[in-house]
C-alpha cells in the first residue's frame, strides 16, 4: 500500500537512502546527512510538481516513491523514482515480493491518481536487475547518457511507460 509521507516518516527515508545497496545504484552514491535531507524535506512537502508516498508492506512502512517534475495540465506526464528498505526486507526475506508491490502500486498510482498519460524515469546502465525488472513492467530504455556523479563517471537511462502501454492486472 501507498500512502502520503509524513514526518514521522523522515528518519526511515534517511536511513533506507542510506543503506549501502541504495547507494550504489543512485545518481548520488555520498551518504546523504542529516541537514541535505532535511532540506530535501522541506522542499518536496510543499512542491507541488512533487509527490512523496510511503510504502507499506504489511503495515510496515518500508520504501519510498518519488514522483517529481509532475505536469498535470496538458501533457500529463512525470518522473518517478523508489528505494525500499533494501536489508529489513532482505532479513524478512521479502525482498522480490516487496519490490514488485512497489512498483505495481507505483505504476497504478501515476495512471489511476495522477492520471498521467506518460511516466519517465531513469536507472543507472549497470542496475540490470532493474532494467529487467523495468522491462517486466513495459517501460522502454532511451539513448543512455554518460554523466559524472559524486566523482564517478556513470551510464544514466532514461526509461518511459505510455499509459496504453501499462501492464494491467
Amino acid at each position: 500500500m501507498l500512502r502520503e509521507a509524513t514526518g514521522d516518516d523522515v528518519h526511515l527515508m534517511l536511513s533506507w537512502r542510506n543503506q549501502e545497496t541504495n547507494r550504489q545504484v543512485s545518481k548520488t552514491c555520498h551518504e546523504i546527512t542529516p541537514e541535505e535531507h532535511a532540506r530535501w524535506w522541506s522542499a518536496v512537502r510543499t512542491d507541488p510538481t512533487r509527490r512523496v508516498l510511503t510504502y507499506l508492506r504489511d503495515g510496515r512502512p518500508c520504501g519510498v516513491v518519488t514522483f517529481f517534475d509532475l505536469r498535470l495540465d496538458g501533457s500529463r506526464t512525470g518522473s518517478w523514482g523508489f528505494y525500499l528498505d533494501a536489508e529489513g526486507l532482505a532479513e524478512r526475506g521479502e525482498t522480490l515480493p516487496a519490490w514488485l508491490a512497489v512498483m505495481r502500486e507505483a505504476v497504478d498510482y501515476a495512471f489511476d491518481d495522477l492520471a498521467l498519460d506518460r511516466l519517465d524515469g531513469e536507472v543507472l546502465g549497470h542496475n540490470t536487475v532493474v532494467r529487467q525488472m523495468n522491462r517486466r513492467f513495459r517501460f522502454v530504455e532511451g539513448t543512455p547518457r554518460q554523466e559524472i556523479s559524486d566523482g564517478r563517471e556513470i551510464t544514466v537511462i532514461p526509461i518511459s511507460l505510455e499509459r496504453a502501454n501499462r501492464r494491467r492486472r
